[in-house]
């Protein structure tokens, strides 16, 4: 009798102990499919599009309304919002926010012939309506009002919660877009901005934000402006009598200190791009979006909107550009003959010779 209990029990034991093996056996199965599923998600999650394009200005009410466009700026990016999308959407804000005020810097000079920026108030919602998310505030110009105009940007910026950097008062900032947390820092030669001239510094700064963020954005203004600066000399640039820095040792000392994209601005006409150490460099963006006494002329005129894809790491992965152009009359629009696409192509062909860069299709990307 007790062998056959004994049995009995045995063979339960044992139909127990295969079925458990089957269940984790399924069990693990359904495990590795799953890491398998999320690091499929993951991997695609963790492209980064970042948009970028050059300078900003909508219309300034200085010194009358005559420098505003006939439709108030409400309609400046329509042929472009669209490709306005990203995880980050990028440019320079060159001017300030201000309803009123004359600027200390036309003082003794005609103010019809002085070139001082302040868009109202109100079209800060424009640039946050077009998506954008990111600005630089460090130029010749957002300072053209002085402290109040200053103030009164990071004011409206901090309430529509556009992220932005570039004062002295700001270097730098940090946001989270889809569980990635980046940090931005803007830098350029003029008062009251972090120096571009200052590379150590920026290095400092610059290492300093990789150590707390997982992509660090840097922007410069610097270089010199028009035509006659489309190239990437490799030195330092005067323009006027003023340093405008060396745009070329600057990219590469931050890229050297943990940025991870490099985005350039301030020479008014498109220049070349460059990836080093496997980060994506534009040394200058250009005139995207400016209204008044900006010059449009020949290639001040023209302009990429550059759809920048990297990988987790920060690490280039292709662009796309659209090529944009202005007027005074038709202003922002596309540009179909590409002219700011072979621009950039010609220019890096050029400054960056051996640069491993392949050209086709609107598109930037690493030759294999």
């Amino acid at each position: 009798m007790m062998k056959r209990i004994f049995g009995f029990f045995t063979v339960v034991i044992a139909i127990y102990s295969v079925s458990s093996c089957q269940g984790r056996q399924s069990q693990q199965v359904e495990t590795a499919d799953t890491v398998k599923k999320i690091q499929v998600e993951r991997k695609t999650a963790d492209t980064i599009s970042i948009v970028a394009v050059g300078d900003l200005m909508l219309g300034s009410a200085f010194p009358s309304k005559v420098n505003l466009p006939p439709d108030d700026a409400v309609n400046s990016f329509k042929e472009v919002d669209t490709f306005l999308k990203g995880n980050v959407v990028f440019g320079n804000l060159e001017g300030c926010f201000l309803n009123s005020g004359s600027s200390s810097k036309c003082k003794g000079i005609n103010p019809n012939n002085c070139y001082a920026f302040r868009m109202p108030d109100r079209y800060a919602g424009i640039f946050k309506k077009a998506g954008f998310n990111v600005l630089s505030v460090a130029n010749n110009h957002v300072g053209d009002f002085d402290s109040r105009g200053r103030k009164n940007t990071a004011k409206i910026l901090d309430s529509l919660q556009i992220n932005y950097a570039g004062q002295v008062q700001k270097p730098s900032a940090f946001f989270t877009v889809d569980s990635v947390k980046y940090a931005f820092a803007a830098f350029a030669p003029n008062e009251n901005t972090v120096d571009i001239r200052k590379i150590d510094e920026a290095k400092a700064l610059v290492a300093s934000l990789k150590k707390q963020a997982d992509i660090v954005i840097v922007s410069f203004h610097g270089g010199g402006e028009g035509a006659k600066f489309e190239h990437v000399t490799r030195q330092t640039e005067i323009f006027y009598k003023e340093n405008r820095g060396n745009v070329y040792a600057f990219a590469h000392a931050v890229i050297d200190a943990g940025a991870d994209v490099v985005l350039g601005h301030g020479p008014h006409v498109t220049r070349a791009v460059e990836v080093y150490k496997n980060k994506f460099i534009a040394y200058s963006l250009g005139n995207f979006c400016t209204y008044g006494m900006f010059s449009l002329k020949g290639p001040n005129g023209i302009a990429p909107l550059l759809q920048i894809k990297l990988n987790s790491n920060g690490d280039f992965i292709y662009a796309d550009v659209v090529s944009v152009k202005q007027d005074k009359i038709n202003r922002l629009t596309l540009d179909q003959s590409n002219a700011a696409f072979d621009k950039i192509k010609s220019l890096t062909d050029i400054d960056f010779k051996g640069h491993n860069l392949k050209f086709e299709n609107n598109r930037i990307s690493v030759v294999d």
